[in-house]
């Protein structure tokens, strides 16, 4: 993820293509659904099967992203910006609910869940409210380190379904 916003930043302030960019899109719709077919039997409990979910809706959400930038091109008949915008936001936001509800499950890093999940949603502010494709590009950095706050703590933590909570 932390790769992803940072070439959706560079995008945004001109340093790589809008076609690069689609490119990813494809390619990361291409991994989310292997991901899914391979991992069928597994993720299937405890914050594991929340990150599961998070793929299974972020997948349809990528898929949107493909076709807004169809859509932009001329390519289909659908609302660019409208896909463009679920996608970007999605993503944003979908991992802000994993984060979170990780948090909630999990003793040991918690609060850096809890963290990574505000960095999402603080993030997701600055980028609606930004003047300039600088301050677009400065809250997708904020949500790419919220992220990668969750990524590490994962990393370092373990596999956050070490540790569930009662409600397993």
């Amino acid at each position: 993820m932390p790769a992803a916003w940072l070439v959706a930043a560079a995008t945004v302030v001109g340093v790589v293509s809008e076609h690069a960019l689609f490119v990813a899109h494809v390619v990361m719709s291409v991994f989310l659904v292997a991901f899914l077919v391979g991992s069928r039997g597994e993720m299937a409990d405890g914050a594991l099967r929340t990150w599961k979910m998070i793929i299974v809706l972020g997948t349809p959400v990528t898929l949107a992203g493909v076709a807004g930038f169809l859509a932009r091109d001329g390519v289909i008949a659908a609302p660019a910006t409208l896909l463009l915008t679920v996608a970007l936001y999605g993503w944003i936001l979908l991992p802000a609910i994993g984060l979170a509800l990780t948090s909630r499950r999990v003793q040991r890093a918690a609060s850096a869940y809890a963290v990574g999940a505000g960095g999402c949603v603080v993030g997701a502010v600055v980028v609606a409210l930004a003047g300039s494709p600088t301050a677009v590009a400065a809250g997708l950095g904020v949500v790419g380190l919220g992220q990668t706050i969750g990524i590490l703590a994962a990393t370092v933590t373990g596999s956050p379904s070490v540790s569930p909570t009662p409600a397993d």
